[in-house]
């Protein structure tokens, strides 16, 4: 099977690359907005705010971090 042509190559690339950011940023509101608005709405009071859930945060925003990092590196693969 050929390679495809370099306009199809691209697009397909950067279909894969906005998929996976898009996957980066459910992950920042699943791990950071969630807990602000649980916060903000007083399902969750400051005192039961505890190791858990900060790393929890952390993981889904480092999950995020690392998500959109591999986006930007699956941009790389563009053809000139």
């Amino acid at each position: 099977m050929p390679a495809p042509p370099p306009l199809v190559h691209n697009e397909r690339v950067k279909l894969t690359a906005a998929a996976i950011d898009r996957l980066s940023t459910a992950c920042v509101a699943a791990g950071f907005i969630s807990p602000v608005v649980s916060l903000a709405n007083g399902q969750i009071m400051i005192s039961a705010f505890s190791l858990p859930i900060a790393l929890s945060t952390m993981t889904w925003l480092f999950t995020a971090l690392i998500l959109h990092f591999a986006a930007r590196r699956v941009l790389g693969k563009l053809r000139p």
